[in-house]
């Protein structure tokens, strides 16, 4: 007799209520069946413990080509997931690929070259804030473009080598695009089309004029073979440090700013000293990371679950790093509440394992120097309206807001 399972829950592909939607599947089970846009079939993983033991169990790979059976589809290969599995870098490997591709762009963050930017990125922090100080006083200020988003823009493509004069803009764009869970098939092969365009530019400049960037140590990168990236490889990663570099970070410096102004005994908490900039980044990742879900991931061979169900070989997963970070199993039953003294802030929102994000202490740089000097600079900063009426950034991949209104004075 054939196996019965329940009917898959739709995603909703606008993301408009992550936090409710990971709470009705917690619910179900630290993990349950979902349906994706597209009518792609998935697991969605929402229990932390579970989720942080996927993230490490040999039997699940991120790679479609070799473990989801769906990825031969071409309404699947030309749909939104184009940019999140259809790339070749080390967000897709598995195994030795991985390995040998993590290896290769483990240089270009090393300690040593992170805090070297610490003063280079508090001169962008200070440049930023002189700008925002120069705004008439009282005017509403969105933080979100005016200070969120310059701050890592400016910074990756520094760090990247990306050329002063070259279309920064259009890089953000794009970068912004591939989180758009609601694209069609035309939107997502023109982003893709318009990523290839302005990498490879960038690619060819550094071969032609080699210099102290990661974009030059990547090009030049071998492994212990002698060999280098291919052309593909190289583009994908360069995609995926930008990308996860500059949006990841805007997202966790305004839910930072959006949860000390609708907690102002939390804030207070900071200025006091009683806690530190740490404690409200480290539960800022938790409450609300800057990746609600990071699709995909493949099971290698049959996996049971702890409450009895098995996702079968060749089945998806996602994991829903929201859910997760508000799980009552793990954070008890005030986990939905920010609270910067909570004893265990122990999340998920780099990652866990192989795949834990290689550029997480860049991100938590530019956060521990932003967020005091935006709050020291203007200590009477307030949101500009209610809470409510906040938007979030769209789609289920992003945990962001769309924009973060602001009065930086009284």
């Amino acid at each position: 007799m054939a196996e019965q399972r329940p009917q898959p829950v739709v995603i909703d592909p606008a993301g408009t209520d992550i936090h409710g939607e990971g709470d009705r599947l917690r619910a179900l089970g630290p993990a349950a069946r979902i349906e994706l846009p597209g009518g792609i079939q998935a697991w969605g993983v929402t229990g932390h413990a579970l989720l942080k033991e996927l993230l490490t169990d040999d039997r699940i790979s991120k790679n479609p080509r070799d473990h989801w059976p769906e990825w031969q589809r071409p309404e699947i290969r030309g749909s939104w997931l184009q940019s999140w599995i259809g790339v070749t870098n080390m967000f897709t490997a598995y195994g030795p690929d991985h390995r040998r591709l993590r290896k290769l762009i483990a240089p270009a963050f090393t300690a040593r070259r992170t805090d070297a930017m610490v003063p280079r990125v508090t001169q962008i922090v200070g440049d930023l804030l002189d700008g925002l100080a120069a705004r008439p006083a009282g005017e509403v200020v969105d933080l979100r473009e005016s200070f969120n988003h310059p701050l890592p823009m400016q910074v990756i493509c520094e760090l990247f080598g990306y050329p002063e004069g070259a279309p920064r803009g259009e890089l953000a764009r794009v970068v912004s695009e591939i989180m758009d869970t609601t694209a069609t098939p035309e939107q997502a092969t023109a982003t893709q089309a318009a990523v290839a365009e302005l990498l490879g530019s960038l690619v060819a400049t550094k071969r032609a004029q080699p210099a102290d960037d990661l974009t030059s140590l990547l090009v030049a990168a071998r492994d212990d073979e002698g060999q280098g990236m291919t052309e593909r490889e190289l583009l994908d990663t360069l995609l995926l440090v930008m990308g996860a570099g500059h949006e990841t970070t805007v997202d966790l410096l305004g839910n930072a700013v959006f949860a000390l102004l609708t907690h102002p005994e939390q804030l207070k908490l900071v200025r006091d000293g009683a806690v530190s900039w740490h404690d409200v980044i480290e539960e800022t990742l938790r409450w609300t990371p800057s990746i609600a879900s990071l699709p995909l991931r493949f099971a290698v061979q049959d996996v049971a679950l702890p409450h009895g169900e098995v996702i079968r070989k060749g089945e998806a997963l996602l994991p829903m790093y929201a859910a997760a970070g508000r799980d009552p199993e793990q954070h008890g039953p005030a986990a939905a509440t920010f609270d910067v003294q909570r004893a265990s802030q122990d999340h998920l929102a780099f990652g866990h394992g192989v795949h834990h994000c290689i550029g997480a202490p860049l991100a938590r740089l530019e956060a521990r120097t932003a967020l005091p000097a935006l709050f020291e600079r203007f200590p009477d900063m307030r949101l500009a309206v209610p809470a409510e009426e906040l938007q979030p950034a769209g789609g289920f991949i992003a945990g962001g807001l769309a924009s973060l209104p602001v009065r930086l004075t009284a």
